[in-house]
């Protein structure tokens, strides 16, 4: 049995509930707390399922704003992930290029290129877009 959206009974939660923007933590604790009701229904109905959506992105919104994460360079990340793997400067000679490249990338006073990148990422198993 395939349920079907019903314009009225969502009208009615939107009325009920009146979600909005969120400004505050406040706002955001009651949004997280109904959301968990919504989200923990034994049978949740299309339109709560629709709320339910619009809750999260409001959410979603306020705590992107709110509680920003810090992005990190490329070299950041590439001296994270030597730490997290062991590697040293050795490791990637070949890699993304000689001994001199290498220690001007891991020290920040090159960038990484395209295909270093890509070099980068196949050799850490990861994303290219995390060094560029």
């Amino acid at each position: 049995m395939t349920l079907t959206f019903n314009a009225e009974t969502y009208g009615q939660l939107l009325a009920d509930y009146r979600p909005r923007v969120i400004t505050s933590e406040q706002e955001n604790d009651a949004a997280i707390s109904l959301a968990e009701e919504l989200e923990h229904l034994p049978h949740q109905t299309p339109e709560q399922e629709a709320l339910l959506d619009l809750l999260v992105t409001l959410i979603e919104k306020y705590e992107d704003t709110a509680y920003p994460i810090p992005k990190s360079s490329p070299c950041e990340v590439l001296l994270h992930l030597m730490d997290a793997r062991g590697c040293i400067q050795e490791d990637l000679i070949g890699v993304i290029g000689s001994r001199g490249v290498v220690s001007e990338v891991v020290n920040g006073k090159r960038g990484i290129s395209i295909a270093q990148a890509k070099s980068l990422a196949a050799y850490f198993g990861v994303d290219a877009g995390l060094f560029i």
